[in-house]
């Protein structure tokens, strides 16, 4: 029984992500921009994060409504060091977040500077310093930190904590993508010298 719950969590993961995915492409959102025209530009990008908001419940609830069995848990006093790397974490990504501009991320500041869905000019600046010196995705990195330290993992969170690594790590090399065709030799430079999420022990001089 534990066995099909263990399935059904990475499906409901994989079906998350591909409609994420989905709408996060160039075709939804030159659909979107020929129904809606400027309306489109406006309010799509916070009406993708409404969603995300609204279909990541049922997902992280999945786990504990269906049958499982126990796999491990982080004992006192190791558990009170998890627990607050997870709130650094936490704290981390909103500070990435906010670095990249907190009210574009959430669709806030289009609404009143719309602009192409699909832009070719790319955004403002490429953001290099604070967090983004370091690795190029911090705000991936502060995500792995969250999913992979939970103090309690039963067969249902492990199948939750692997679909969400493996569709992370597929919406970093989208995000590669997009920014490289943004951003141009730029980008290309920050990349050979930045790590893309997990941080050097020993960075170059």
């Amino acid at each position: 029984m534990a066995e099909s719950s263990f399935i059904w969590v990475l499906a409901g993961v994989a079906l998350y992500g591909t409609i994420h995915s989905l709408l996060a492409s160039h075709t939804a959102k030159r659909l979107a921009e020929r129904a809606f025209g400027c309306a489109a530009q406006r309010f799509y990008r916070l009406g993708y994060v409404i969603l995300a908001l609204l279909t990541a419940p049922p997902l992280l609830l999945l786990p504990f409504l269906l049958p499982d069995r126990p796999l491990y848990s982080i004992p006192s006093p190791w558990v009170y060091l998890t627990l607050t790397l997870q709130g650094l974490a936490l704290l981390g990504l909103l500070a990435a977040i906010r670095q990249t501009g907190t009210a574009a991320f959430l669709g806030l500041r289009q609404i009143t500077r719309p602009q192409p869905l699909i832009s070719r000019a790319g955004p403002d600046q490429l953001v290099t310093v604070g967090l983004y010196r370091f690795v190029r995705h911090p705000i991936y990195t502060f995500s792995f930190i969250l999913i992979w330290l939970m103090p309690v993992v039963t067969w249902n969170t492990l199948a939750l904590m692997l679909g969400l690594t493996l569709y992370t790590f597929i919406g970093v090399l989208f995000e590669e993508r997009k920014l490289s065709a943004e951003f141009g030799p730029a980008y290309e430079a920050y990349r050979r010298r930045t790590p893309m999420v997990f941080p050097r022990l020993f960075p170059h001089r």
